[in-house]
């Protein structure tokens, strides 16, 4: 596949931050771990990720802005185009020595996702997407799952963990999702799991209280591999809302319809 001198970069970037995190991961347990928040860690691993990352793609691109989760916001000069990195999606998983985090890169130009880069270095999977490009892992073309119905998919989502104040519209959402489905996984990287969902590999994916940098790079995955994405209402505010919802055409709709259905009356 023929890549932009843009994606050649970024897939530069996320490589070398990926060799970073691949040396942390092996010395987890000599890493310096801080609190954000309830069940939010922040490691030396992820702020030497997003150092690394935020420094090949300024230098390629000074005059762009970046959002990066582990620092304060650049805005760039030409007002166009910014930057939207997660150093390592899936800190927990990483902090716990399960081998599902990225590295997550996504580039917005007025306001679109245009192309973007996740990157497992624990399992060397590379996604890539441009706009009009296609989407490929590892230079493999991507295409959705072609599943009709929800009792045929097997359907990823985020769980809230604790500080999270939604903890009783996911078990709703989880009851109703769960009673149409074949299966349920819970992977703990959004990143991930969007790139999943444009392998095929997940049929559909829903989770609440996301940020941009957990799913910038994974919605244009998911387009230029022929699926649909909004937030859970159906709109296009998926940074707005923090919500999303992905699939093809028709797991898309379902997943939608099934996770708004209100709560039973007892």
């Amino acid at each position: 596949m023929a890549r932009s001198a843009l994606l050649n970069v970024m897939v530069q970037s996320a490589l070398k931050a990926g060799k970073s995190l691949s040396r942390d991961f092996g010395e987890v347990q000599n890493l310096q771990v801080s609190l954000k928040g309830p069940g939010d860690y922040v490691t030396q691993a992820d702020r030497r990720s997003e150092k690394i990352v935020k420094e090949e793609l300024l230098r390629a691109r000074p005059t762009y802005g970046f959002l990066g989760e582990e620092s304060e916001e650049i805005k760039g000069t030409d007002g166009a185009h910014r930057w939207i990195v997660d150093p390592l999606d899936g800190t927990t998983n990483f902090l716990h020595g399960i081998p599902m985090f990225a590295v997550s890169i996504g580039l917005e130009r007025n306001g679109e996702m245009v192309a973007g880069v996740i990157y497992n270095p624990a399992t060397d999977d590379l996604f890539t997407a441009e706009k009009g490009g296609g989407a490929f892992v590892n230079d493999r073309r991507l295409r959705v799952s072609a599943r009709k119905k929800l009792s045929d998919s097997v359907i990823g989502c985020g769980v809230p963990h604790l500080g999270r104040g939604m903890h009783g519209r996911f078990l709703v959402q989880l009851r109703h999702v769960m009673g149409e489905v074949a299966g349920i996984r819970r992977f703990g990287a959004a990143s991930l799991d969007l790139a999943y969902v444009a392998a095929g590999r997940l049929d559909g994916f829903w989770e609440e209280g996301l940020s941009a940098w957990d799913v910038a790079a994974g919605l244009i995955l998911i387009r230029e591999a022929g699926g649909f994405v909004s937030d859970l209402s159906g709109s296009a505010d998926i940074f707005g809302s923090g919500t999303v919802a992905a699939g093809n055409e028709h797991i898309h709709k379902a997943l939608i319809d099934v996770a708004n259905r209100p709560v039973p009356k007892a």
